[in-house]
């Protein structure tokens, strides 16, 4: 079974969770964001008096509805089997102080027959030959252990029955019971009687989901059970609600003077979902940023997605500085980078949000680069010069690569292995890492000038200083030289990715906006964005990343679409800017979560929904137009 889609994110600062539309339970993730995944399936459902299981999840009697506690990481589904006229309401959240996630169901009978209910769990966990998961279900809780976690399924009320072995034979029927109480088997269940449910009658019942890292045996984890057993959960629910609101308040800093209308609407629910979003992808001890909750775990479709890559990671942190989240922001640079980054002073592809590196490919060096043109784009949201001081080292360290990296490419040495685009998919030389680096070079500069007082007393590092400044100043305009006499096709009429396939990109945008290489009006530029137009636009208005792009069927991308909308800001082709920007709204998730692509038939999300680097550049434009008067 592929699980694709994350309709809907919930969580705290340690557990992140996610939902389909109809309400199952997809994943969860914990101690971090993006590390680790325990869920198979967890599957939910109920026995009505003779019948069979009915799946909360997937039942063709089954209405859904589904939305989240207005400005909360709080989520209802609301159910409707129409069959036995049984309503349910489904609400899933994750406690802000205990690392619990909490599922309550209250049933309402709409019907004039008495309902018999029996309420069922099963559960099935990941399990390999180095993690290999055993089921144990005593004492009202479902242990599903392996080595080093154990998941924890309970309730206040009482288990009526439990199988651990071969519990998929016996399901469906919707009676499950075993002698046995432990098992080398990876998927269980456990029942609840909840009686009879007379006509308008309602009745609740709250499954909690604890995990424990093993380090206190059974004895420890029997007796923090029970403590969260004595927790009066309505407390918690009062308490979680009043957490995200109050942090949705003290992250909303644009100004939205926008008329009442759908569209308005829309743009509200996106921009407050970003807010909530952004905490559930943090790694809130080392500042390491998610690039989305993943979706596909056994690698069906793509390298994965659920890990840290700087660049990505830089311009959510851009938008994080619009939304008031600068200890975030500053957590990323100080404590991440300095971390992550490598001995030589570059950065590689991507790493875990604890700080050890993912599985790579390659290496993209427009990541290295976009690290330093952060600092200085942080620095100008805080104006605080303890920031760059305290990172200026890990700046230069990176700088020096990134000469080194020029050389060889200008002075053609070769020495040096080929770097990745920043869509990870061609080795070799190109226009939007150059661009990169030439900003990279410019933040450098800044910072210099910046932190000049600091270097009075020390007669050395000024010189240094001075010298260093010279020389950027030098490259940044053989690098400007570099790129027109090399990325500029005359044939096409228009600049090119690379050096090899010459195809058009979205990123060719980057020389303007965001790295200041070329100016937005420059006739070079006109006629690339007319090529751009030509070539990566679709009939919905939305663009692609690149000439025959094949990834996921080559759809629109929302990056792309919104960096086309950038580009336009600052062409002050506003209109074209907000159709941009409207395809984007049209296209959102119904929570307001931006997915990496679009599907241009449906205009719905097509892959990777929740993508924080979508939710940033959304962000960015949105402030842009707000400034412009254009909203």
């Amino acid at each position: 079974m592929e699980k694709y889609f994350n309709d809907a994110i919930i969580g705290n600062q340690k557990m992140t969770v996610s939902y389909t539309k109809k309400g199952e339970l997809l994943r969860i993730l914990y101690p971090t964001t993006d590390y680790r995944q325990f869920i198979d399936y967890f599957h939910v459902g109920i026995k009505i008096n003779d019948s069979g299981i009915i799946y909360l999840h997937d039942d063709i009697n089954n209405l859904y509805n589904q939305y989240y506690e207005k400005g909360t990481n709080i989520l209802n589904t609301e159910i409707i089997n129409t069959y036995f006229k049984l309503k349910i309401i489904q609400t899933d959240f994750v406690c802000i102080k205990e690392n619990v996630l909490v599922k309550k169901y209250k049933f309402i009978n709409e019907n004039n027959i008495d309902l018999d209910l029996n309420f069922l769990v099963h559960s099935k966990l990941i399990s390999s030959d180095n993690n290999q998961v055993s089921g144990y279900c005593k004492n009202d809780y479902l242990l599903q252990y392996m080595h080093d976690y154990t998941l924890c399924t309970f309730s206040k009320n009482k288990i009526n029955s439990s199988q651990i072995n071969n519990t998929s034979a016996k399901i469906c029927e919707g009676n499950i019971w075993d002698k046995d109480y432990v098992g080398m088997s990876s998927d269980s269940s456990i029942q609840y009687n909840l009686e009879t449910l007379k006509p308008n009658e309602e009745k609740e019942i709250e499954i909690f989901i604890y995990i424990d890292e093993n380090k206190t045996g059974l004895d420890g984890i029997d007796k923090e059970i029970e403590r969260i057993k004595k927790i009066d959960f309505r407390d918690e629910i009062d308490n979680t609600m009043k957490y995200w609101k109050k942090y949705l308040k003290d992250h909303q800093k644009l100004e939205l003077k926008i008329p009442d209308s759908p569209s308005k609407n829309k743009i509200m629910e996106i921009y407050e979902r970003t807010i909530l979003l952004y905490p559930l992808l943090i790694n809130h001890e080392t500042g390491g940023i998610s690039a989305a909750v993943e979706a596909d775990e056994k690698l069906t479709q793509c390298g994965r997605y659920t890990y840290c890559w700087p660049r990505d990671a830089v311009f959510i942190t851009k938008a994080m500085d619009i939304l008031n989240m600068k200890k975030e922001v500053e957590k990323f640079y100080k404590v991440f980078c300095k971390h992550t980054q490598s001995r030589n002073g570059m950065w590689e592809q991507r790493f875990y949000t604890d700080g050890k590196l993912a599985p790579c490919w390659g290496y993209q060096i427009d990541e290295t680069a976009s690290v330093v043109y952060g600092v200085y784009d942080h620095f100008k949201a805080t104006q605080d010069k303890k920031f760059l001081k305290d990172n200026l080292k890990m700046c230069e360290k990176a700088i020096n690569f990134l000469q080194k990296y020029v050389k060889d490419v200008i002075e053609e040495e070769h020495k040096m292995q080929l770097s990745y685009d920043l869509w990870e998919m061609y080795e070799g030389t190109h226009l939007y890492s150059m661009s990169s680096i030439f900003a990279a070079y410019e933040a450098m500069i800044n910072i210099y000038e910046e932190l000049k007082e600091e270097f009075v007393k020390n007669r050395v590092k000024q010189e240094k200083v001075h010298n260093e400044t010279e020389q950027l100043r030098k490259d940044m305009v053989k690098i400007k030289e570099f790129i027109l006499q090399n990325f500029y096709d005359e044939k096409q009429k228009s600049f090119v990715r690379n050096l090899d396939d010459k195809k058009i990109d979205i990123s060719l945008l980057g020389a303007v906006t965001p790295f200041n290489v070329l100016k937005p009006k420059e006739k070079k530029m006109i006629n690339t964005v007319e090529k751009i137009n030509l070539t990566l636009r679709t009939y919905t208005g939305g663009y692609q990343r690149f000439e025959n792009d094949h990834y996921m069927n080559g759809n629109p991308w929302v990056i792309a679409t919104l960096w086309m909308a950038n580009y336009y800001i600052e062409t002050e082709e506003y209109k074209k800017a907000k159709e941009c920007f409207n395809f984007v709204l049209k296209s959102s998730g119904q929570h307001g979560l931006l997915a990496e692509q679009i599907n241009n038939e449906k205009m719905q999300p097509a892959w990777i929904i929740g993508l924080g680097w979508s939710h940033a550049m959304f962000i960015i434009v949105l402030k842009k137009l707000i400034e412009k008067g254009k909203m």
